[in-house]
């Protein structure tokens, strides 16, 4: 762990030999308009448009290219996996540009272990991580919040004893949120469409309700390729997170699926994808919770036939 004076050079080094600015003749966006990150996180002017970013040798070999992506696709909110073998200066220089172009990024990461209490230890370590990368660097080189990715649904223990899993996921959960408070960062995670079928052991509560209300914001994965779809699996978290004041997402897939065709827009394409969105936030634009889009994901949306 980097004290803030290693983190202060590497800075200054960073600066010498990775000055090179990002230009995009698509669009002009006003450079350094950017005070504060809240002032750009999730809540920026307008819905909430994100995508992930699993590889984060992308902001070291092809930065310029993931930012003309998301400027291209009116991205505003990049979830970027933290990678420590990528050295620090390559985020700083990545988010102070993502920044001039109001786009937000939040630091993300997680893994179906996560969900039990044994892995406490390697989540404390992703959040000292978060710690001292925020306490080091300047404003505008900041990430905007949290973002976290955890599945237990998909360990090998859900399957044994699940209700023991989902209490050692609320104790994990409850850590990262009291962390992230001391830290004024706002939290966001994935969860299943289906999660409400489930209940908080011990009480009659879905566990899709109890994240709801942990959450700052969450990201439902409605992973289907028809707008009727998307918006039914959905619309019953969107109801209520609105009664709870807070927001939601609405994840679509651009992957190959191997659980069916139904699952992604992979074989449609883009055009049919911005048609289908279109038409769900239609649906969804009565829920006040209702926040926008999260592209599931970089590489294989950049790859999406037209």
């Amino acid at each position: 762990m980097q004290n803030k004076r290693g983190f202060h050079f590497i800075k200054i080094i960073s600066c010498l030999v990775l000055i090179a600015g990002v230009t995009f003749s698509s669009k002009t966006i006003a450079q350094g308009s950017v005070e504060s990150y809240e002032s750009i996180h999730g809540n920026v002017e307008g819905p909430i448009r994100a995508s992930w970013v699993w590889d984060t040798t992308q902001i070291e070999k092809n930065p310029q290219e993931v930012l003309k992506f998301a400027v291209d696709h009116d991205i505003n909110t990049i979830y970027l996996q933290i990678n420590r073998d990528v050295k620090i200066p390559y985020y700083t220089d990545f988010i102070r540009k993502a920044r001039a172009y109001n786009i937000a990024v939040d630091v993300m990461d997680g893994r179906a272990a996560w969900g039990l209490t044994e892995s406490r230890e390697q989540i404390a370590s992703f959040l000292d991580w978060i710690e001292a990368y925020q306490d080091s660097v300047e404003p505008n080189e900041k990430f905007a919040g949290i973002h976290l990715d955890i599945e237990p649904h998909v360990h090998p223990e859900w399957k044994t004893n699940q209700a023991s899993v989902i209490t050692q996921w609320q104790g994990n959960v409850q850590y990262i949120v009291d962390r992230a408070a001391l830290m004024n960062m706002p939290v966001a995670a994935d969860l299943p469409f289906w999660l409400d079928n489930y209940k908080i052991p011990g009480s009659t509560m879905a566990v899709s309700s109890w994240m709801i209300r942990k959450f700052d914001s969450i990201t439902i994965m409605a992973y289907r390729d028809t707008a009727a779809a998307i918006y039914n699996v959905a619309k019953d978290e969107l109801a209520e997170a609105s009664q709870l004041g807070k927001t939601i997402s609405i994840a679509v897939e651009t992957k190959q699926s191997k659980e069916g065709d139904f699952i992604t827009f992979y074989e449609e394409g883009s055009a049919y994808m911005e048609s289908q969105l279109k038409l769900v936030e239609k649906l969804a634009a009565e829920h006040s919770s209702f926040k926008g889009f999260s592209i599931h994901e970089y590489t294989s949306w950049k790859t999406l036939k037209e």
